[in-house]
């Protein structure tokens, strides 16, 4: 059975950081791509990365590219969204998910939806206060 759990969330300043960690189960991680969307309270779901994790490459998005950072454990099959210099516009509800590893990822990224994304994980709060 397939599972997402996303971990790491908490309270920051700006100027901050925080490690979000997707911990997946069910298949390994380099199987898929996995991608982080965020979404905040009466905002709609944007996307934020995606990971191609077999090749270990990532793609951003134009908000958060040269903040935010992926990288991935193989031997923990988790993979994490390093976010340094957050800012209050930073603050959601960030969910992880798993698509087949089309170029139709960075499309979803860009322009949202949820495009082949179909595994998600229950999410974890980031509060950036100013």
């Amino acid at each position: 059975q397939v599972q997402l759990v996303e971990s790491g969330g908490g309270s920051v300043q700006a100027g901050g950081s925080l490690r979000l960690s997707c911990a997946v189960f069910g298949y390994t991680i380099d199987r898929f791509c996995l991608g982080w969307f965020r979404q905040a309270p009466g905002k709609e779901r944007e996307g934020v990365a995606a990971f191609y994790t077999g090749v270990g490459s990532a793609y951003y998005a134009a908000s958060v590219k040269g903040r935010f950072t992926m990288s991935k454990d193989n031997a923990k099959n988790t993979v994490f969204l390093q976010m340094d210099s957050l800012k209050p516009e930073d603050t959601a509800i960030y969910y992880c998910a798993r698509s087949p590893c089309t170029d139709a990822i960075k499309l979803t990224i860009d322009h949202g939806g949820t495009g082949y994304f179909g595994y998600w994980g229950q999410g974890t709060q980031v509060t950036v206060s100013s």
